[in-house]
């Protein structure tokens, strides 16, 4: 079934400022209201949702309305109704209930006596008034939708959907994880549970999925799954918000929701109509096909959080992803990803998932970047095979290790179904955290490359002793596309194709005209370059970032007119450099094989917009 979208954005969208209370709107501006839930009900929603979100008592004295909640609530009530009259009588109507706005004790207080008394008279007036279900809807705190679930069970018997709300880490304000709320909620029995508001679809699609994981161990209750994001993160444009998200992609996350478990969606802050028209349309569709959603919760289980036996089941296909992208010839798209700071790996198994859903081919993931503490980049690699399902490129700085722990850590990585490998020098400890670390080395990028294509690929190790069955992996190499010295660079080229290399990343570039005339002068001296190039592509952040990159880096060709496109953006530096990329990867894209997008500052949210332009698989992925 499909609910409706955002209240208060399209009373925003109207005139009215997020200063005034949208609740009294039911006794104040009754037309208005009943026109917006006329406008759900004729885009097709089967479930509209009273404008009663924050007709609580605690809310409504910041308006001296305490004592007007039960009749706030009852003509919510009155006025969905009626709006559903008017376009299709069987339309349901759900009592919305939001938190109290309020910090229960011991953060705050008010007791949880208090807030159960709240939420009683609230779902009271409701549910008397003829609400047919409740939605519980962006909850943060366990304690206190435990609350409003105690008083919905005491004061009727209507159905309940309980919404909690969660961050980019996929834990709520409190810290809680989708499958601990999926336990705690389960236990009051609602009809179904999920999460609203959030971060957008790919947020809460990655939410459900672990409720469904959860709701899998359940052996005795299990409740079936909602979900209604917000229309992504908002901007703000002068002095208006606006949100990213459109229509269309709202309707291809409908049917992923529906293919997740879920039985009920919709949309929260900042969809429209428009977005709820997209997903019916996409919903009627899907039903209208041959495959059928699952009632059970397995649909999601191949990329399950909680499912470690079909990940690791699938890790060496993903890992052998690039190897059939480079032999068909396919463009490839790949990013930087750091490993995390800690043990904790799920910010970027979160981060992984974005991209992954976004077109990206595989990830490289960087080992100890900048000589910074980080986790190594083999732990890291692993997780995000395992936990996120995509293919990873595993950066192998041959600085700071011997001969014997090349190998073994080689071994290690094959072993792990870390496949494939970007050899680099790495970075010198004098300019990370540990200065005093030894970055001595036995071995240097060629000769690893060596090693690995020539002798490991054999069954061999560096002595020429037998391993066993032969190692399968896919090795790259670094390439300068803008060097100041292009014989020198050209033939460091030629050396590691020689040593046996599969392909190459490249620095970023900003000069298109001097990779070209590179790539022209390396085919003059050794004939065409048939070796898979990933074009570096790095969106600039600001003229800072511009000129620093210019001034600071070694070898970095930084062209005068991209600085000065970036001066005349003002305030839009980051869209102006994000534009300034995708200009730079189309001059050279006929050129290359692929893109390796390397965040500025950790924005991986501006490249899997990137990638979802770039990416020639996105519309059948």
């Amino acid at each position: 079934m499909l609910t409706d979208g955002a209240m208060g954005t399209t009373l925003y969208a109207l005139g009215f400022g997020f200063d005034e209370c949208y609740d009294a709107f039911n006794l104040t501006q009754p037309d208005i209201i009943r026109d917006v839930h006329r406008q759900y009900a004729a885009a097709g929603a089967d479930v509209l949702e009273t404008n009663t979100f924050g007709a609580n008592r605690f809310r409504l004295d910041s308006w001296s309305l305490a004592g007007s909640a039960a009749e706030i609530c009852a003509r919510g009530v009155e006025l969905a109704r009626e709006a559903a009259r008017d376009v299709r009588p069987d339309i349901l109507i759900a009592g919305s209930v939001g938190p109290l706005g309020v910090r229960l004790a011991p953060l705050g207080s008010v007791s949880l006596d208090a807030a159960y008394e709240a939420f009683r008279d609230q779902i009271a007036a409701l549910a008397e008034a003829g609400a047919d279900l409740l939605v519980l809807e962006t909850f943060s705190d366990l304690r206190e939708i435990e609350q409003a679930l105690r008083a919905a069970k005491d004061t009727c018997g209507l159905p309940v959907v309980a919404h909690m709300t969660f961050n980019r880490d996929q834990r709520t304000l409190l810290g809680t994880t989708p499958q601990d709320a999926a336990y705690a909620l389960a236990k009051w029995h609602p009809a179904l549970i999920g999460a609203n508001c959030s971060t957008g679809p790919r947020g809460v699609f990655e939410v459900v999925r672990g409720m469904a994981a959860a709701a899998k161990t359940m052996h005795g209750y299990a409740p079936g799954l909602s979900a209604m994001p917000n229309a992504g993160f908002p901007e703000e444009r002068g002095e208006r918000v606006f949100y990213p998200a459109t229509p269309e992609y709202f309707g291809d996350y409908a049917v992923r929701f529906v293919e997740t478990g879920a039985r009920l969606v919709g949309g929260c802050c900042g969809t429209t109509p428009a977005h709820i028209a997209a997903m019916r349309e996409a919903l009627d569709a899907f039903a209208g096909g041959a495959t059928v959603p699952s009632p059970h919760f397995v649909v999601s289980a191949a990329k399950s959080s909680g499912d470690k036996v079909s990940r690791a089941a699938h890790a060496e296909a993903e890992a052998s992803s690039l190897a059939q992208a480079l032999a068909t010839k396919a463009f490839v798209v790949t990013v930087e990803v750091e490993p995390p700071k800690s043990a904790d790996t799920q910010a970027m198994e979160e981060t992984a998932i974005l991209l992954r859903d976004a077109g990206a081919t595989v990830l490289d993931i960087s080992d100890i970047p900048m000589a910074r503490m980080r986790m190594t980049g083999l732990a890291a690699a692993h997780r995000v095979q395992t936990q996120a399902g995509i293919g990873a490129v595993l950066h192998f700085p041959v600085r700071g290790r011997n001969l014997l722990r090349v190998q073994g850590d080689l071994l290690a990585a094959h072993a792990l179904d870390v496949r494939n490998l970007f050899v680099t020098m790495g970075d010198p400890t004098r300019i990370g955290d540990f200065p005093q670390a030894s970055d001595t080395h036995d071995i240097v990028p060629t000769g690893l490359v060596q090693l690995i294509k020539q002798q490991m690929n054999q069954g061999v190790d560096g002595s020429g002793a037998s391993i066993g069955k032969p190692c399968s992996f896919v090795v790259g190499v670094a390439a300068n596309l803008t060097p100041d010295d292009f014989d020198k660079e050209a033939k460091l080229l030629r050396k590691k194709i020689d040593c046996g290399a599969d392909f190459a990343l490249t620095q970023p570039v900003f000069d298109p005209n001097v990779a070209r005339r590179f790539i022209t002068h390396y085919e003059r001296l050794f004939g065409k370059l048939e070796l898979p190039i990933l074009a570096g592509i790095l969106p600039l952040a600001s003229v800072r970032h511009a000129q620093f990159l210019r001034n600071e880096v070694p070898g970095m060709v930084m062209p005068e007119h991209i600085v000065q496109r970036l001066e005349a953006a003002g305030t839009k530096t980051r869209t102006e450099g994000a534009r300034i990329a995708l200009e730079i990867l189309d001059d050279v894209r006929d050129v290359v094989q692929g893109v390796y997008f390397i965040p500025a500052f950790g924005r991986y949210d501006i490249i899997a917009r990137l990638i979802e332009q770039v990416a020639p698989e996105r519309a059948t992925a």
